[in-house]
């Protein structure tokens, strides 16, 4: 349930459509359910604007499928990040609608089109330095459309070549939030940082050889920039550097 349902609930009630034991009824499993081996958030909508979204990694499939399952009971679409594509196959063959994409690892269960953003609404660019960090940049560009926002990609743009990190300095002017996904030394984030006047929020990834150290350099590179307006998030994770500009996004969209 969202705010826009349950302003809806509170007026069927108030019109005398619909009982106050009916309404009660319809909210009295907020705000989550107990599974047993998890509590699913159903309230989260109200306090955050967007569903609970479901970390597949390090779950069963019977977990993964039970949470679906419960959320969908309550929400028109569910997310799920992480999935390996054995576990994603076989949440499929119990929920046929789910849909998974193997580069982003995302699952997806639609009951509901996702709204299209109009066409003047502020957007997102996601930049990624290499071929390699797709994985981590398909994963915030792919939560980004779940969750109706306007989000374009420009991928393979890194320092190394850096003539085609300039190509896109249009898009990159008009943007008002952009993510920049980087692995080995992380210095697309910085630069970046140094061409735009919207936030800047940066990913570091895992990818890079063994002085890389599964990211952390990246991730140190990027949280000792010296471009203003960046901020970084966790290794590898698009996740939510998506959640963060859609946070951003929605402050511009209202103001």
């Amino acid at each position: 349930m969202d705010a826009d349902e349950l302003l809806r609930l509170l007026g069927e009630v108030q019109a005398g459509r619909l009982s106050v034991g009916a309404a009660f009824d319809r909210l009295r499993h907020l705000p989550y359910e107990n599974l047993g081996f998890a509590r699913p958030d159903i309230h989260r909508p109200l306090r955050k604007g967007l569903p609970e979204v479901v970390f597949c990694q390090g779950k069963t499939p019977e977990q993964v499928i039970g949470i679906f399952e419960t959320l969908a009971a309550h929400h028109k679409r569910v997310l799920g990040t992480r999935a390996a594509p054995e576990l994603a196959l076989q949440v499929q063959q119990a929920l046929p609608d789910v849909q998974y994409q193997p580069i982003s690892r995302l699952l997806t269960l639609c009951r509901a089109d996702i709204p299209a953003p109009a066409a003047n609404a502020p957007f997102a660019v996601v930049l990624s330095a290499g071929t390699a960090d797709l994985p981590v940049a398909e994963e915030a560009a792919g939560t980004l459309e779940f969750i109706g926002e306007r989000t374009y990609r420009a991928y393979d743009v890194g320092v190394t070549g850096l003539h085609r990190l300039l190509d896109q300095q249009e898009l990159l002017q008009n943007a008002d939030v952009v993510i920049s996904v980087a692995g080995m030394e992380g210095a697309l984030t910085t630069v970046v940082g140094g061409l735009v006047s919207c936030p800047v929020i940066g990913v570091p990834t895992s990818v890079g050889y063994g002085a890389n150290f599964g990211g952390v350099a990246a991730l140190l590179a990027m949280l000792n920039s010296c471009a203003p307006g960046v901020a970084v998030v966790n290794i590898d994770n698009g996740f939510g550097a998506a959640l963060f500009a859609y946070a951003i996004l929605s402050r511009v969209k209202n103001r």
